[in-house]
């Protein structure tokens, strides 16, 4: 019993602590996904979007440092009790995406791990029963003091400052390990390749209703296609168009590479010119009213500098960049591919060589 209770308090606190970790190094990705939540279309909650960064901060401390303490096995009551409420509120969230299908991805392992709503949920209600063993386990120890000066505190010191470098990081600049699918290295046009070769096939199914009989029948598109009983002349059979819809039937190679488009301001795709560059700068504002000016006038410039260099301004609004084109492009997908507001995304020929904030770019 003794040591099934320390193998489980190790996997309980390994996994707080891997999902703390890949939320902190890309918390700003992170406060994207708060934001999903605070959406008029979730929670309806528009005045905490502002907020989305520090509260993205709070939870992943929250993670890093409760997993870590429950892992040291110290002030074990106190750790416990906030791993389950923190396992609770998680919870709600997850049952929440799940059932009224409004997050699709609730980032709960940030880029790394995809998982789906009702995914995410079970995975909580397994954390929360492992939470809740482990407070039975460990009942004869929660009230045990613990020392003001160990080895632990010494450990847990350290990981503070480490967890503090490794926010601060994906903050200031691009985040320090790259999960997503745009990160260092990936070829842009060997990727929609693998998209075009591999797509996701849907199909159509329809809801019947019998006229005569009452009978409620659903099928699919082919299926009512090749019988004739379904269509013909005179048939009881009428389609019940508000129960329509499609549903995934094989899901092809995923990435979020498939949103890769670029427009002019006049709606041309710019997409192949840029994939095709032998060597292309890409200056990305996903929001261009908390994008300092003097920061991407200087980065147009340095840009411009590069001869033999293929200089486009990506953002949402046609009037971000003055001194090189405007190329549009969704706001969602620029987050994806950048976190800094500004940031430069270097390829040649499709492939990514470099990605860094406009403030590094400058730097270099």
């Amino acid at each position: 019993m003794n040591y099934f209770s320390h193998l489980l308090r190790i996997v309980v606190a390994l996994i707080f602590l891997i999902s703390g970790f890949v939320k902190a190094v890309d918390v700003v990705g992170f406060s994207f996904k708060l934001e999903e939540y605070f959406s008029p279309a979730v929670f309806n909650m528009p005045f905490l979007e502002k907020q989305a960064l520090p509260l993205a901060i709070l939870v992943v401390v929250l993670e890093l440092v409760l997993g870590f303490m429950l892992l040291l096995k110290t002030r074990l009551k106190f750790t416990l009790a906030a791993l389950t409420a923190l396992c609770v509120f998680f919870g709600f969230l997850t049952f929440y995406s799940a059932y009224f299908n409004v997050v699709t991805d609730c980032g709960c392992f940030g880029e790394a791990l995809k998982m789906l709503p009702w995914q995410s949920f079970w995975k909580d209600i397994a954390l929360l029963v492992g939470l809740l063993i482990l407070w039975w386990m460990y009942r004869n120890e929660l009230d045990e003091p613990e020392g003001k000066s160990s080895p632990k505190n010494i450990a847990f010191s350290v990981a503070s400052l480490i967890m503090v470098f490794i926010i601060y990081w994906g903050i200031a600049h691009e985040p320090l390990v790259d999960f997503r699918d745009y990160s260092i290295g990936t070829d842009i046009n060997a990727e929609r390749k693998k998209i075009d070769a591999d797509p996701s096939v849907y199909k159509t199914f329809y809801t019947l209703l019998n006229t005569q009989t009452s009978e409620i029948k659903q099928v699919d598109d082919g299926e009512y296609i090749l019988d004739r009983k379904y269509w013909a002349e005179g048939s009881p059979w009428k389609i019940q168009e508000d129960k329509t819809e499609s549903k995934l039937v094989k899901e092809g190679y995923s990435s979020e590479i498939a949103k890769f488009r670029i427009e002019d301001t006049g709606g041309n795709d710019l997409t192949a010119q840029v994939l095709e560059a032998p060597r292309a700068i890409l200056i990305f504002c996903y929001h261009p009213a908390h994008a300092d000016p003097e920061v991407i006038a200087k980065a147009e410039s340095k840009a411009l500098e590069q001869q033999g260099t293929f200089v486009l301004g990506v953002s949402t609004s046609p009037k971000t960049f003055n001194k090189i084109s405007n190329g549009l492009m969704d706001g969602t997908a620029i987050k994806t591919i950048a976190r800094s507001n500004p940031s430069v995304l270097i390829l040649n020929k499709g492939k990514i060589t470099d990605k860094k904030s406009a403030e590094d770019f400058l730097k270099d």
